[in-house]
This record gives structure tokens, C-alpha cells and sequence, in this order.
């Protein structure tokens, strides 16, 4: 090995470790939310701790969850990958529902769109530009993953658009979409673990590229693998729970709408991850799974995170539609397209990231000044 690449490997492994010491110290901020909430304190204070909370406990979930699918062979190991991928957010959304929150996880549906896609993507262009001028990703897969987002776009705004009188039809027309887009997802992902197991057959860690986080240094074993899920998937729950507790009064001691507190505070709380994770990517050059964390997390959001939320709605006691409000559908309309725009070359660029920044909080600021009754 050369001095350079003992450098680079040197490098390489304090970043390592130094991610992983910032990681475990923001685990801290698990017992101080609770404790927080035990003590009655800031409703604000709550969520905001409760908030730095949960990034950690999502990136060792993925983790975990990569390492569990690298001892189950690349179609079982690359099925678990990708129904998990979006695990944080719905585990947010479910506990939402469960505090009678509909509107707002409908809201958050829509800012999961915004924030991954316009956000997360834009900074981790920018980010990436910035540190390597172009970059280039893979062609063929974001015309894939933009034939995809453009359909999900259509199941989010064809109920909007073809709004019915009866609350009842609007409900049975949501499910019927919702059951299109879950059969779209086990396709598309069929597909995927068959061109995968299809191109490497002897290759039993083949599996999609989907997860939040780099898979471990560390070989972990399935027993210990399967408790570390476990153990922060429970914890996740916990701390969702305090989220969401937080959520509204949060919102009133801020003088935030349910819209603006589900599009921007529910979702950045679910999609932190995902953000954190494509902006390391593109830092590292790594492109391709930047847009991976990014486009097709938002992608797989839509297909499977948003039909388990409206079929399990009646078993939390509550109605959930996909009936967006006319803003929110100019919002998702508008983001799909600047996304084709913006990706359709196969490189990008830190000015193009900002663009995409200047879209998200124009946007964001739009429904800031948004009224209730417009809402």
C-alpha cells in the first residue's frame, strides 16, 4: 500500500470513528427528553431534544438492519433492506395517528416529498459540488427512479383531483389507489432482487442500496443484529411517542398551522436520516446513493410507508384519505417536475443544489403565511 492510500485509509477510519462518537453521544438526548417530559418542561424543548434523539436511533437501525440482510442472502437480506428503509417515518406517522393527528400525517406525507427531494437531495448537491465540482450518477437508474416519482405524484393527486361528495367514496377511492401502489412497490421491488440475484448469482450480499447508513466495519452476528433492531426499534417508539406529544403544543406556543407543523416539524423529524445520510454520500462523491437516500426513500415513502398509514388508520380509530389540499398538490406537482429538470443530464452541481434549496424554503415560507381556512 502506497503513503497515499495509508493516508486516505487512515483518514478514512478517524471519520469513521469520529461519526461514530458524535452518533453515540446523541444518544444522550434520550433520557433528557424523557426526563424533560417527566419534568413538564417546554413542550418545544421536548421536541426539539426529542428530535436529536431520533437521528441516531434511525442510523443504528439501518445499520443493523443492513447487517441482518447480509447473513439472509441477497433476496430475503435485500427484502428486509428496503421495508425498512423508511421505518423511522412511519413508526413517527403511526404514533401521529394514534394522537388523532390525521391532517397532520397527511401533511407530513407531502413534506416527506419536499423535504428528501428539494432539501436533502439539494443540500447534498450542494455539499457534494462544492467539495468535488461535477458529479455524475448513473443515468439510467434516476430515469428509472424518475418514471417512479412521477406516477407516485399521480397516486397522491388523482383523489385530489377527482374529489368526491360522499366522505365515504373518497375513503373506498383512497384505498383502491393505496392497494395500485402497493402492488407497484412488491413489482418494482421483485424486479429489483431479480436483476440483482440475476446479475451475481453466487454473490449472497447482493442487495439494493437502500439503507440510511454505510453497512458496519464491524461483522455483526444475526442474534446480535436482530437484538440491536429490536431493542431501536422499541426506543424509536418510545421517543415517536414524545414527538408527537410535543407536536401540538409545540405548534400553538409557536403559532404554527397543523399544514406547516406536519410539512415541515413531522417531517424533518421522520426524514433527518435520509438527509444526513445523502449529504455524507455526495461529500464522499458517492452520487449514486445520495440519490438513492434521497429520491428513492421519497419513492418508497409514497408506495409503501403511505398505504400501511391509511389501511392501518381504522385500527387506530382514525379516518385517513388521500384527499391533499389544492396547495399541497401545486407543491408535489411542481417538486416532481423540478427534479426530472434538475437530474435528467445524470450530473449535478453545487449551483443546482442550490436551486433546489431555493425551492424548498420558498415553498416552506409559502406555508408558513398559509391560513387555516386555506389549508
Amino acid at each position: 500500500m502506497s503513503v497515499g492510500e495509508k493516508k486516505a485509509s487512515k483518514h478514512s477510519k478517524a471519520s469513521e470513528e469520529s461519526g461514530f462518537n458524535v452518533r453515540n453521544g446523541l444518544l444522550l438526548a434520550i433520557p433528557i427528553a424523557l426526563a424533560m417530559r417527566w419534568l413538564d418542561a417546554s413542550p418545544s424543548l421536548v421536541f426539539l431534544v426529542s428530535l436529536v434523539a431520533i437521528y441516531p436511533l434511525a442510523e443504528i437501525m439501518a445499520e443493523a438492519t443492513e447487517a441482518l440482510s447480509a447473513t439472509l442472502g441477497s433476496t430475503v437480506g435485500g427484502l428486509l433492506n428496503a421495508s425498512l428503509n423508511n421505518a423511522p417515518e412511519i413508526i413517527i406517522a403511526m404514533f401521529a395517528l394514534k394522537n388523532g393527528l390525521g391532517e397532520v400525517v397527511k401533511a407530513s406525507i407531502t413534506g416527506s416529498i419536499l423535504i428528501e427531494l428539494l432539501f436533502g437531495l439539494g443540500l447534498a448537491m450542494f455539499v457534494g459540488g462544492l467539495k468535488h465540482g461535477t458529479q455524475r450518477f448513473d443515468e439510467e437508474t434516476i430515469q428509472i427512479h424518475a418514471g417512479l416519482l412521477t406516477l407516485c405524484g399521480f397516486g397522491l393527486i388523482i383523489p385530489a383531483v377527482f374529489s368526491l361528495s360522499s366522505p365515504k367514496e373518497e375513503l373506498e377511492l383512497s384505498w383502491e389507489i393505496c392497494v395500485v401502489l402497493l402492488l407497484i412497490y412488491l413489482t418494482s421491488l421483485g424486479i429489483t432482487l431479480f436483476r440483482k440475484v440475476e446479475a451475481e448469482p453466487g454473490d449472497v450480499s447482493v442487495m439494493p442500496e437502500v439503507g440510511l447508513g454505510e453497512a458496519p466495519a464491524e461483522v455483526w452476528s444475526r442474534g446480535k443484529s436482530l437484538t440491536v433492531l429490536t431493542v431501536s426499534t422499541l426506543v424509536l417508539a418510545v421517543m415517536s411517542e414524545v414527538v408527537t406529544d410535543a407536536l401540538e403544543p409545540t405548534s400553538a406556543q409557536l403559532g404554527l398551522t397543523p399544514i406547516f407543523s406536519g410539512i415541515i416539524l413531522l417531517a424533518g423529524a421522520g426524514g433527518i436520516g435520509e438527509i444526513i445520510s445523502a449529504v455524507r454520500f455526495a461529500g464522499n462523491n458517492k452520487m449514486d446513493l445520495a440519490i438513492e437516500a434521497s429520491i428513492g426513500s421519497s419513492i418508497q415513502m409514497i408506495l409503501l410507508a403511505v398505504p400501511l398509514l391509511v389501511f392501518s388508520a381504522p385500527l387506530l380509530g382514525v379516518k385517513m384519505n388521500l384527499l391533499f389540499t389544492s396547495v399541497e398538490v401545486m407543491s408535489i406537482v411542481l417538486t416532481v417536475v423540478v427534479i426530472r429538470t434538475i437530474t435528467n443530464d445524470g450530473r449535478s452541481t453545487w449551483l443546482e443544489g442550490l436551486m433546489l434549496l431555493a425551492v424548498y424554503f420558498m415553498l416552506a415560507i409559502g406555508f408558513y403565511y398559509l391560513p387555516v381556512s386555506a389549508a
